[in-house]
């Protein structure tokens, strides 16, 4: 198709507050676009269909790792964080990219791995070789184990992905890895560890970077004196007990001292012009996580209440509200995400009965329950119309547009997520969400590359890809892109109004600059406010707006 002419909020480099209104496009390179046919997404496959996203209508992509790495975690076992993976490209191919980008008006938004580097990196060798005590040992979470022979890990502490947060070495000493044991910890009190953060900083905003999606930003600082201190219930991870103790006291999680670091990172990102920015992945209560959105830290934090709301209208409505609170206390612009690559997607994820074990339904592949994908597709549709009226930034993840539900059934025996094994292969893990994109209904891999897929892709997904959508009205696809051009001429404020009036189970609020946007969550049609409909997420029944239907009103 042709390049769109382009209606935007002013993305210029003159515009130092283009994030607090944008639409964000997460990329998982390696499932987005295969250039070089090895059935691995890479980095030229990304440039050669950003006019997806340019007509899409979009205003960033955030770029998920594409460092070197040995994949453990998909990527986010970082081995150079200064580097692109050889089989995803090489920095000429990044900064082609990047120039491509801005050339149809995107901002390029990176992913900033800082909690822990994979155990291949040169930093991590150097202090297995080095040996306990060693100044190499100081740049990471060395320590000695309990029991007569040492033989017992240092803590309860438990792993995000299963199992001890703690792996032995040779010489007896523990390392600490709140992921992967691939994934050994950093010791963020190590000035040579926050230098070496500052200038990766600068490399990619050197590069033309507009900003840093900051993984596990509430981990890095931990409490590390002696001894160190059991969390007193083995049996939770970390992000799960919290609660147990006072905010900002938690042995690794959340504590107060981290916020010194992004202080810190701020005044190296304020030095660029525009500022660069930075979004926050904390894992934390909406009060605590709204401290790393300050002006003077990172900007923006992940809105992950929203994400985990059920489709509930009295549940949503309270997290709305209170995010919007949680933002303009903090003086930031609120955040809104329904999918990304750690999460079921949400066409299939909305329709899971209230209190469902979402890893036992991976377990069954999805059919028990089975969704209605017609019904979990029309949710999504509302869902998203929803999300896309709400003040602030929303982050849509790849494939979304196409209305992709979950692959569910993918078979245990082609599951890449380290999740599967460290659990002793009780958790599915999150592959479901990431197996590579349909552009084409028919051919290698639907038109993701050449050479197959690195994860299969089902039949089904033919009537999902983008030629099947592409200019067909009514299709998902045709849906976002007549939702996003609208967006960008209604979309100005960062406030609404609720409507007092409005029946059970219905979400209703009028925009500050005078269009009104209502969700009917209920078994139920009702009747539509007043005024002209701009677009609806379904066909409304008779004039009235039908059961898991949004519409935008002028």
């Amino acid at each position: 198709m042709t390049e769109p002419v382009r209606e935007r909020l002013d993305l210029s480099s003159k515009d130092p507050n283009w994030w607090r209104q944008a639409v964000v496009y997460q990329v998982y390179p390696r499932s987005f676009a295969d250039a070089d046919g090895d059935g691995l997404g890479d980095l030229r496959g990304i440039t050669r269909r950003l006019n997806h996203l340019a007509a899409l209508g979009v205003d960033a992509l955030w770029l998920s790792p594409f460092y070197p790495s040995e994949l453990a975690d998909g990527g986010y076992d970082v081995a150079d964080y200064r580097d692109v993976d050889p089989r995803l490209g090489t920095l000429d191919d990044f900064d082609a990219l990047a120039a491509e980008a801005h050339r149809l008006g995107l901002k390029v938004i990176v992913d900033l791995v800082p909690n822990h580097t994979s155990h291949q990196h040169v930093w991590f060798r150097e202090a297995l070789a080095a040996g306990p005590g060693s100044p190499a040992r100081d740049r990471y979470v060395f320590r000695e184990g309990r029991g007569p022979h040492g033989e017992l890990p240092p803590t309860d502490w438990q792993s995000v992905f299963g199992g001890s947060a703690w792996q032995r070495v040779p010489d007896g000493q523990w390392y600490l890895h709140l992921f992967a044991p691939q994934q050994p910890d950093l010791n963020w009190a190590n000035e040579q560890v926050r230098a070496d953060f500052r200038s990766t900083l600068r490399f990619w905003s050197d590069r033309g970077v507009d900003g840093f999606r900051v993984d596990v930003a509430h981990a890095l600082a931990k409490d590390l004196t002696e001894p160190l201190r059991d969390l007193g219930a083995p049996e939770l991870s970390g992000e799960e007990a919290l609660g147990e103790f006072p905010p900002g006291t938690h042995p690794f999680y959340d504590r107060d001292e981290v916020h010194e670091i992004y202080r810190d990172w701020r005044k190296v990102l304020d030095a660029y012009r525009p500022p660069r920015m930075a979004v926050a992945e904390a894992w934390v209560p909406g009060a605590r996580r709204a401290l790393y959105a300050r002006p003077d830290e990172l900007g923006q934090a992940f809105n992950f209440e929203y994400l985990q709301a059920g489709w509930d209208a009295q549940e949503l409505r309270q997290v709305i509200a209170g995010s919007l609170a949680d933002a303009r206390a903090a003086g930031a612009s609120a955040t809104w995400v329904l999918s990304n690559h750690d999460v079921i997607r949400h066409a299939s994820r909305l329709m899971l009965p209230p209190g469902t074990d979402e890893n036992a339904w991976l377990l069954t592949g999805g059919h028990a329950p089975r969704v209605d994908e017609a019904a979990g597709l029309r949710r999504a549709r509302a869902a998203t119309l929803l999300m896309l009226a709400l003040p602030g930034s929303s982050y849509v993840y790849q494939g979304e547009e196409l209305g992709l539900p979950e692959v569910a059934d993918l078979p245990v025996e082609v599951l890449q997520d380290p999740i599967w094994e460290q659990t002793g292969r009780v958790r599915k893990g999150r592959d479901g969400c990431r197996v590579p994109l349909p552009w084409t209904t028919t051919g290698p891999s639907y038109g993701f590359g050449t050479g197959g897929a690195w994860l299969p892709q089902p039949e089904w997904f033919a009537q999902y890809a983008v030629q099947a959508q592409d200019e067909v009205e009514g299709s998902t696809l045709e849906f976002y892109r007549t939702a996003l051009r609208l967006r960008r001429k209604l979309q100005e404020g960062e406030s609404l109004v609720w409507a007092d009036d409005s029946p059970a189970g219905v979400l209703d609020f009028a925009r500050t600059e005078g269009w009104r946007c209502v969700t009917n969550l209920s078994d139920t049609a009702v009747d539509l406010p007043p005024g002209e409909v701009l677009l609806s997420s379904g066909p409304l029944e008779d004039g009235r707006l039908g059961p898991d239907t949004t519409v935008w009103i002028a």
